[in-house]
């Protein structure tokens, strides 16, 4: 599966954060991943620059 723009992962991260409580950025990016069904491929494509996950960065993006 290609991974999600961060605009179509900001709906998943609502969803995770809908009981109001406080979430740490790594586990809802492991429950989003999960949810999504994202392979470790998936999840270990680097930014062009290298320095970090496309996945991780669109989740913080859509968090933000």
């Amino acid at each position: 599966m290609a991974i999600p723009d961060y605009q179509a992962l900001m709906l998943p991260v609502l969803d995770h954060l809908r009981d109001g409580q406080p979430h740490e950025l790594r586990v809802l990016r492991e429950e989003i991943a999960t949810a999504l069904k994202l392979t470790d491929e998936d999840r270990a494509e680097l930014l062009p620059s290298g320095a970090q996950a496309v996945f991780d960065n669109r989740v913080g993006w859509a968090k933000t």
